[in-house]
């Protein structure tokens, strides 16, 4: 009979993490529609879920979970794509910065990302050889 833990675990990482995402972003979508943002940065923000999202999943699995291929696609993509997404998004945000918050705060998570990603990366690295 499998632990509960064995079980619990891959559900909460891989399920219940990317639908709370997915509401969180909708729910920022609506709200930036409804505050009527002059030209809301919808694809943007769903890039920057989609990567921050696979960084989550990324720091869940090596500490609760096990390797697996599909681990290894998003540590390409994070490595390979997701730096040149989130450069796009920080400079095409660049311009837009003062039109609202959430052009602001899109900028500094696009940028952010060459900051964050190293140090996750490397503070896994450490722990994955223990």
């Amino acid at each position: 009979m499998k632990e509960p833990y064995n079980t619990i675990s891959p559900l909460l990482i891989y399920v219940i993490v990317p639908i709370v995402g997915v509401i969180i972003y909708l729910i920022l979508r609506r709200r930036m529609i409804f505050k009527s943002v002059i030209k809301p940065p919808i694809w943007e923000m769903f890039i920057i879920f989609f990567t921050y999202g696979g960084l989550l999943t990324l720091i869940l699995t090596v500490f609760f979970w096990e390797w697996s291929g599909l681990s290894s696609l998003g540590v390409f993509y994070l490595i390979f794509l997701a730096p040149v997404a989130m450069f796009i998004v920080a400079y095409r945000q660049y311009k837009k910065r003062k039109t609202s918050i959430y052009n602001l705060w899109m900028f500094y998570l696009g940028a952010l990302y060459f900051i964050i990603f190293p140090r996750t990366f490397l503070i896994l690295y450490h722990f994955s050889k223990n």
